[in-house]
């Protein structure tokens, strides 16, 4: 955007009022003018100028200058003077800032067909620095040939790096005073980032900053209450001896503190009205000639004043002004760390507490007050609420009985049709020995029975009475031999003793093996008939009873519970999981078709109503009380 001022005259342009006013204008008055430009109007004019002498044949020229890439762009310079009117220069100048290259136009007033103004052309540069877009220049020359106009464009081009060297000089300059800007502030940072204690790496700070800015006297000090206390003043160790000094820097440091702002006394006369009584008290009664004086901190939350004190020459200019905020604004915060480091923990709670109380009594934190109110409601509802203790335990299933199935004899596996997890019916095979040693046994015995009883016929027949004892005896023996053998021939087959499940034994993958007399195969338990086994830990065995109801669940069935009463406590511990548990005894209200022996679920024991803030923190409490008696003398 090109902005014109309203200054320029609209006086027509005249080639005979140029060529004047370039006879007038001698070459070395010329180089002269721009070796001693100041700033970047004089350079400008006195540049654009010998630009025009060198070209030759120019009617009018403008330079444009404004902030970089964004504008808008002024005029700062226009030959043949000041005063000319070179607003039709203007198309030129937009379209060489908007294209960002050089162009040449040629005016042929085609939409002021009246005018005398003959035909001319217009050359446009945009002048660049470091990549960024800083104002353009435009000449205005009468019609030529080709290759004079290109010479001319050429020789605009080299003579435009001249105002790319003033740009360029102006930025270092800037870059080098930010690099010093940066310098003493870091410097300042580093004397109280290296010192370990607060007192030191203030008096660290103050002093080097006293040193840099050429101050007589620096004072750091931060909010104690509803005042400021000092707490360093520059190259004075044992500054508490100077009681009036410290005391009236304090009053001044809390009118700062007080009014949220910066102040500087004298203060000019455009600047913001505030209270500097205890700046003027201190001025007239310790001979200081200006002070500034900064607030430390932010958001409407200052902990800490910086005072600095300066002769009434040199005075605190804005560039010292800005570079003390800086400083402040970075190394307050890290004293205060410091200073909230080393106070006692004590000290450091109670401020805390003190700050979140500031917060929901104050205006503000609405989302801090409205957590804590419903904190307090919840911690006043379970305080006062009441509801049922149970105590949970694991708890598993286990028969009323648990018949155990021996092997009736030595023998061998021969059959084995059931297995563990099968439900049986009384009187149904679990399985069956080997039983054809048994058989050929009795066909033994029966054989030797029939042959003693023969014998005792034949021995009565003869009216042999000894033979006949002797034969008679022979003859029972074996029948009790056939009786024995019966009896194991019939337990062979091992059958259920009732209607339940097998909880232990499968031998169907051992068909054949050998068995001892006596050897466990199987384990049988009823399924209508239930012991619950409730292992309570050591720390509430205390709160349970026998009689007591309770709820059990088991993981394979979460969505019922089963209501269970307690009826016997065993008083023996069980050592589980580092941990004591006694072993309880419940029987359930009901059973189900899908209850087993060995399920494992968790119970929950119905003890008493309590309420609930004792329910939930009774086990922390208990634990407590422990561990201070374990260690209490």
């Amino acid at each position: 955007m090109v902005r014109m001022p309203s200054s320029l005259g609209d006086r027509p342009f005249s080639s005979r009022e140029a060529a004047d006013s370039q006879r007038s204008d001698p070459d070395q008055a010329l180089w002269l003018e721009f070796a001693r430009a100041t700033g970047p109007d004089t350079f400008c004019q006195s540049w654009l100028s010998l630009q025009c002498r060198l070209l030759g044949g120019v009617r009018c020229a403008l330079v444009l200058l404004g902030p970089a890439d964004r504008g808008p762009f002024t005029p700062v310079a226009v030959w043949p003077h000041p005063t000319f009117n070179v607003t039709h220069l203007t198309g030129a100048a937009e379209r060489a800032l908007r294209e960002r290259r050089g162009l040449l136009l040629k005016n042929d007033h085609t939409d002021n067909p009246d005018t005398s103004i003959p035909q001319t052309y217009h050359i446009a540069y945009p002048i660049e620095a470091s990549g960024t877009l800083r104002g353009a220049v435009i000449v205005e020359v009468g019609l030529r040939p080709t290759h004079d106009l290109q010479a001319i464009m050429r020789q605009l081009h080299w003579g435009a790096a001249w105002l790319e060297v003033m740009f360029l000089r102006a930025d270092a300059v800037k870059a080098a005073d930010a690099n010093e800007r940066l310098r003493k502030v870091l410097e300042m940072v580093t004397s109280a980032v290296e010192q370990g204690r607060f007192q030191e790496a203030a008096m660290a700070f103050v002093t080097k900053l006293a040193t840099s800015l050429e101050c007589d006297r620096v004072s750091v000090g931060f909010v104690d209450g509803k005042h400021v206390r000092v707490s360093a003043v520059s190259h004075s160790a044992a500054f508490g001896k100077q009681m009036n000094l410290i005391a009236a820097i304090g009053l001044a440091m809390d009118e700062a503190i007080d009014q949220r702002a910066m102040i500087l006394y004298p203060p000019s006369a455009d600047a913001v009205p505030l209270v500097v009584r205890a700046h003027g008290e201190l001025v007239r009664q310790h001979g200081s000639g200006r002070i500034c004086t900064i607030p430390l901190g932010r958001d409407e939350k200052f902990f800490g004043v910086l005072m600095l004190e300066r002769p009434a020459d040199p005075s605190f200019d804005q560039d010292t002004v800005e570079l003390c905020e800086t400083v402040a604004a970075l190394v307050g915060p890290i004293l205060d760390v410091k200073r909230q480091e080393e106070r006692l923990p004590v000290a450091r709670i109670a401020e805390s507490l003190k700050t979140q109380l500031q917060k929901l009594v104050g205006p503000g934190h609405l989302v801090l007050k409205a957590v804590t109110a419903a904190v307090a409601l919840l911690v006043l509802f379970f305080a006062v609420a009441k509801g049922d203790y149970r105590v949970t335990a694991p708890t598993s299933l286990e028969g009323e009985v648990q018949r155990v199935m021996g092997a009736p004899f030595q023998g061998y596996i021969r059959e084995a049709p059931a297995r563990a997890g099968d439900i049986v019916r009384q009187g149904q095979m679990l399985c069956l020995l080997d039983d054809r040693d048994l058989i050929l046994e009795r066909l033994k015995w029966s054989t030797q029975r029939d042959q003693f009883l023969k014998e005792y016929r034949d021995a009565m027949a003869k009216h042999d009475r000894a033979q006949t004892i002797i034969n008679k005896a022979k003859a029972d023996q074996a029948e009790a031999q056939l009786d024995l053998l019966n009896e194991q021939i019939a337990r062979a087959k091992v059958v259920a003793p009732f209607d339940g499940i097998v909880t232990k034994g499968d031998l169907s993958q051992s068909l054949g093996a050998p068995v001892e007399r006596g050897q466990v195969l199987f384990e049988v338990a009823p399924l209508e008939a239930y012991r619950v086994i409730v292992e309570v830990d050591e720390r509430d065995i205390a709160e349970v009873s026998v009689g007591q109801r309770g709820e059990l669940r088991f993981p394979s069935m979460p969505g019922k519970v089963f209501g269970l009463t307690l009826v016997k406590i065993t008083p023996v511990t069980t050592a589980k999981e580092g941990r004591n548990y006694f072993r309880l005894e419940a029987s359930l209200d009901g059973t189900t078709q899908w209850l087993r022996p060995g399920m494992e679920g968790v119970a929950k024991v119905t003890v008493g109503r309590h309420r609930l803030i004792w329910i939930w923190t009774h086990e922390v409490i208990d634990w407590v009380r422990l561990q201070a008696w374990r260690w209490i003398p």
